[in-house]
């Protein structure tokens, strides 16, 4: 079993930056994929990005590449999302999630992924 508690949302304007952390414990999670997800009212859950834990090799959706960065820090168990010139339309709940079973290479299905934080709202004002 793995447990996941996000923190770090809030409300910001539009070219600003946020960090979310996601703290992980539980058993081994040294072979996971950590992902984060967002979504948006009346919108589907969105894959944001996603980093494999055991060498950091990472994935991105198109829609924020160059923008945020995820990455992880062993020592403290944790995943971060930075997310540098936020724009109104990354307004969502964002969900830290978690899996074996999901390829870095694929790894954006929210079905793949069993682990799932109670999120984080961030709201972006214009």
């Amino acid at each position: 079993q793995v447990q996941l508690v996000e923190s770090g949302g809030g409300l910001v304007q539009a070219g600003d930056s946020l960090r979310l952390s996601c703290a992980v414990s539980g058993r081994s999670f040294s072979r996971y994929v950590m992902a984060w997800f967002r979504q948006a009212p009346g919108k589907e859950r969105e894959f944001v990005a996603a980093v494999r834990w055991s060498d950091g090799r990472t994935y991105y959706a198109d829609s924020v590449k160059g923008r945020f960065t995820i990455s992880r820090d062993n020592a403290k168990n944790t995943v971060f999302l930075q997310m540098n010139n936020l724009k109104p339309e990354d307004t969502a709940v964002y969900y830290c999630a978690a899996s074996q079973g999901v390829s870095i290479a694929q790894p954006m299905g929210a079905r793949g992924y069993p682990y799932w934080g109670q999120g984080t709202q961030v709201t972006v004002s214009s």
